[in-house]
């Protein structure tokens, strides 16, 4: 057994967020195109004489250190499936928004399942590894995956999408956080009554992503959340319109909120648009980042 494995793991942005209607179980039918971000957290697996959690970096306070963290399950639940006691410290290295939309938690729990599975020589197939991400939740599959891709049923089934180019955001954190629960409660509450579409992918997002072209991804970009996102907290409707007028080629709340994405033209826009928000007020902070980004890695 190695003393001790570290595993990078991205954040996310959704170019595109289209939600059915709610689902007997609770859950809602997606077609979430994931594009990982260069915003990464760090989970170290060190041997233990029990499952414990510690963590740095942003926002650490507002993240649990015990076992219904996300990265604390994601160790019970391989050890479990291999027939050992999950003893291990997992160290997190804040650097993804927390609570803000761009999939920390989960981010941590593909970053801890591949560190245990390294650490403990498990021998796991990548099918297993997706299997245990998908029961942990709807977003983590894709942060062992990384890259683009297409999330189906509640977001966990991937169909990898190729990328022809780099593109360029800058993510607005804003103070507070957005239950994704609420969110979705609220998506209901707004299209109660209505005609939910079923939800699919938009052939002209696949074709801008494909060609690299960061114009028609902009004008590709939906969010089927932001509605709900944004009646739940309507001062993030400034910070869209400030990075707008800033030059954003687009701007969108990122998954369920709060922090907001915006698309720039190139790495000097999005320096300019990262400056502009800061400026206005409208935000506690700004990060900039380039996608897409690899999936979970053993560094």
């Amino acid at each position: 057994m190695t003393a001790s494995v570290t595993v990078r793991v991205p954040a996310k942005v959704n170019v595109q967020l289209a939600v059915g209607a709610a689902r007997p179980d609770g859950f809602h039918d997606l077609a979430n195109v994931f594009l990982a971000v260069g915003l990464y957290d760090e989970v170290t697996a060190t041997p233990a004489d029990t499952l414990r959690i510690t963590a740095e970096g942003h926002d650490v306070d507002q993240i649990p250190l015990d076992r219904t963290n996300l990265a604390a399950r994601a160790a019970e639940l391989l050890a479990a499936r291999h027939g050992i006691e999950p003893d291990v410290h997992l160290h997190i290295v804040k650097d993804i928004p927390v609570a803000g939309g761009m999939a920390g938690g989960s981010a941590d729990a593909a970053g801890a399942l591949l560190a245990c599975d390294t650490l403990w020589s498990t021998g796991a197939s990548r099918a297993e590894l997706l299997e245990i991400c998908a029961e942990l939740g709807s977003d983590v599959p894709f942060s062992l995956v990384g890259g683009a891709a297409l999330g189906q049923g509640r977001g966990e089934l991937l169909t990898p999408l190729p990328v022809g180019g780099a593109f360029h955001w800058v993510f607005a954190v804003a103070d507070g956080g957005l239950s994704t629960p609420a969110v979705y409660r609220e998506f209901d509450r707004l299209t109660a009554g209505t005609d939910v579409p079923a939800p699919e992918a938009a052939p002209e997002l696949l074709a801008a992503l494909e060609s690299g072209d960061a114009t028609a991804l902009a004008a590709a970009l939906t969010n089927d959340l932001q509605p709900a996102a944004l009646s739940l907290r309507p001062d993030l409707t400034a910070t869209l319109d400030a990075g707008t007028a800033a030059g954003a080629l687009a701007a969108l709340v990122s998954g369920s909120g709060p922090t907001t994405a915006f698309l720039a033209k190139d790495a000097d826009a999005a320096a300019d648009v990262a400056a502009a928000l800061l400026k206005s007020g409208t935000c506690r902070q700004t990060r900039v980042a380039r996608s897409p980004a690899a999936g979970a890695t053993v560094i």
